[in-house]
């Protein structure tokens, strides 16, 4: 059974965090294994990240780059993979999905940063505020999409 991870930052208003429910919803209707991991609560820890199959990762857009949970994670995995530390860091399915308030400009940063994670599944999803029906509809898209691209 796939084992999907959903690393993601939410607080203020929560619309990641929907977005990020979306995406395991779209994940459980498959039947593989879902673990979701809110940045704000706390550091991701690099083995739990080995084991999983695939990732979705979830920003809200801060002043035009990822939120600062993220860019921990990013130095953290950087990091363990300079060390030689064993493998399941790189060439791992992942998918990307953001909100903002208006601007919106963090894709290019976002994509550019997490291109290194292994192959990029789907198209990166955006939600403008709250995710419409049809943002949380793209977000459990790319939930199956990652067990799909595991094909466990």
């Amino acid at each position: 059974m796939a084992e999907i991870l959903v690393l993601y930052h939410s607080q203020e208003h929560g619309h990641t965090h929907a977005m990020a429910e979306a995406v395991a919803d779209g994940v459980r209707s498959t039947g593989a294994h879902v673990r979701l991991i809110n940045t704000n609560d706390g550091r991701m820890d690099m083995d739990e990240y080995r084991r999983a199959d695939a990732v979705a990762f979830g920003t809200p857009d801060y002043y035009s780059y990822i939120a600062g949970g993220l860019k921990v994670f990013l130095d953290d995995w950087l990091l363990a993979k300079r060390q030689g530390e064993p493998g399941g860091l790189e060439d791992k399915p992942y998918a990307l999905f953001y909100s903002h308030g208006g601007g919106g400009r963090v894709r290019e940063p976002f994509e550019a940063l997490f291109e290194p994670m292994g192959s990029k599944v789907g198209a990166t999803v955006e939600s403008l505020r709250e995710p419409t029906a049809e943002v949380a509809e793209s977000c459990r898209q790319l939930g199956r999409q990652l067990v799909e691209a595991v094909g466990k």
